[in-house]
C-alpha cells in the first residue's frame, strides 16, 4: 500500500471491484486493482528527461501494465507492494499550475504513467490539466498507447505549441497484447490519422524497440502519410523485469536466446548501433523527420552535467 507523506496524502482507498466502499486501516487482500485519491502539492516536477524541462504526472502507477515498463522502480519511492499495474492512484491538487513558472519550458505528460490510462476516463484528470495549459506558453508533450486521448482533440486543437506521440513498437496485435493493455496497434494507427487530420503535430514513438522482432520498416512505411516525426527508443532491461522479458523472448522466439544474450548479457552495442544506421538512413532518404533515443541513459547525464 501507499503511504502518506507531506508531498501526498492519501484521501480515498479503494478495491476496483466494490469501488464504493473505503477501507481504511490493516493490510487490504488486493483483488483486482487497488485504487486510490492522492493529494498532491503541486502537478509540476522538474525533468531530468534529455527534451523536457518539467513533467507531469497525474497519476502513480499505470493500468496499461507495460511489462517492459522501467517506471516500475516508482514503487521504491510509494511503497506499493502490489504488482506493476495492479495498482493506480489518482492525483488530486488544488494549486493551479503556474503558466509563468513553464513559460518558454518543455512540459511533458507523462513520465511514469500513461496519462491517458483507463481510469482517465473516470477521473479527467488529465484533461483538468490540460484545460489550465490550454493558453500556456511553453512546448507540450502527450505521450500515450490509449486512443482515450481522442476524447479531447476540440481541446488539443487549441493548443499552439503541441506535440501528440502515440507509443507503436509492432504490429503484431498477439505480441502487443502480450506486452501492455493499451489500445490496440490498428486503433492506435487510427488515432494518430485523425490528429494529423485535426491538424495536430503527431508523433509514432516507436518503443521500446525488441530486436529482431519490431517492424520498423513496415510501420513507418504503414504510417509515414500522417506522422510529423519519429522518435526511436531501443528496448532497455534492468531490474526485476529483466529476467522476465528474456525468458518470454526464449519461450516465444527460441531462435533469438543467443543475439539478446549477446545484447543484454554481454553488452554488445553492435545491433543498435547498425540499426541506428539503418533508421537514419531509412528516414533520410524518406525525408522524415527523427529522433533517435538509443543512448537514452547518455543523453540524460549530458542534461545534468550541462546544469
Amino acid at each position: 500500500m501507499f503511504s502518506g507523506s507531506q508531498e501526498q496524502q492519501v484521501i480515498s482507498f479503494c478495491v476496483s471491484s466494490d469501488c464504493n466502499k473505503k477501507l481504511t486501516g490493516g493490510v487490504i487482500q488486493q483483488m483486482d486493482l487497488i485504487e486510490q485519491e492522492i493529494i498532491t502539492k503541486d502537478y509540476l516536477t522538474k525533468s531530468n528527461l534529455p527534451a523536457s524541462d518539467y513533467v507531469i504526472n497525474p497519476y502513480v502507477g499505470c493500468t496499461h501494465a507495460c511489462k517492459y515498463c522501467y517506471a516500475r522502480f516508482m514503487k521504491r519511492f510509494t511503497g506499493h507492494r502490489e504488482e506493476w499495474g495492479k495498482f493506480i492512484d489518482i492525483k488530486q491538487c488544488e494549486k493551479p499550475i503556474s503558466l509563468k513558472r513553464i513559460k518558454g519550458k518543455s512540459v511533458f505528460m507523462s513520465s511514469v504513467t500513461d496519462c491517458y490510462n483507463s481510469y482517465e476516463e473516470k477521473y479527467g484528470i488529465t484533461r483538468k490539466i490540460l484545460e489550465q495549459l490550454v493558453n500556456a506558453d511553453c512546448q507540450i508533450t502527450i505521450s500515450t498507447k490509449s486512443t482515450l486521448i481522442l476524447r479531447d482533440i476540440e481541446l488539443l486543437k487549441r493548443m499552439s505549441n503541441l506535440k501528440v506521440a502515440l507509443s507503436i513498437n509492432t504490429l503484431d496485435e498477439d505480441f502487443r497484447a502480450d506486452m501492455d493493455n493499451g489500445s490496440s496497434i490498428e486503433d492506435r494507427l487510427e488515432a494518430i490519422k485523425i490528429l494529423h487530420n485535426a491538424g495536430i503535430h503527431t508523433v509514432l514513438f516507436m518503443s521500446p524497440i525488441f530486436p529482431y522482432i519490431t517492424e520498423w520498416k513496415e510501420i513507418i512505411d504503414r504510417s509515414k502519410e500522417d506522422v510529423c516525426e519519429y522518435w526511436f527508443e531501443n528496448l532497455n532491461l534492468r531490474g526485476e523485469y529483466k529476467s522476465s522479458i528474456l525468458s518470454y523472448i526464449n519461450t516465444r522466439d527460441p531462435d533469438l536466446k543467443e543475439q539478446y544474450r549477446t545484447i543484454y548479457s554481454e553488452k554488445d552495442n553492435t545491433y543498435w548501433e547498425m540499426l541506428a544506421d539503418s533508421l537514419n538512413t531509412y528516414c533520410d532518404e524518406l525525408g522524415l523527420d527523427y529522433v533517435n533515443y538509443f543512448y537514452h541513459e547518455k543523453l540524460v547525464k549530458e542534461k545534468l552535467n550541462n546544469h
